[in-house]
């Protein structure tokens, strides 16, 4: 469900499948250990695998940015379906971290 692609102080973490209220603990607490272990400068969620996502996303991205900015890191949501890119946008992500849909090129 989570893979991790580490290059300088960029982590890029590949997310796939359903991120819900019941997966998105799990995946919470295996990107903080990663983050805290690694500090990157740039954390991005690559959300082009995710086949459903919900509120839980949101809520994702919000602790993962207040976490990475913590120590001076950036945070990107990129590969975002519309559908993903509205949620995000309606709840003002974009004002805190760059999220890009699916198929814009970084």
């Amino acid at each position: 469900m989570i893979e991790f692609s580490v290059s300088g102080k960029c982590m890029t973490v590949f997310l796939s499948g359903e991120i819900d209220h019941h997966s998105a603990a799990g995946i919470r607490k295996r990107i903080d250990e990663e983050t805290d272990r690694l500090l990157p400068q740039l954390l991005v969620l690559d959300f082009g695998n995710v086949s459903f996502m919900d509120s839980s996303g949101v809520g994702l991205v919000m602790g993962r940015y207040r976490n990475v900015s913590a120590h001076g890191g950036r945070l990107e949501a990129v590969n975002l379906s519309p559908w993903c890119y509205k949620i995000m946008k309606m709840s003002g992500l974009d004002k805190i971290a760059k999220i890009q849909m699916t198929g814009v090129q970084r």
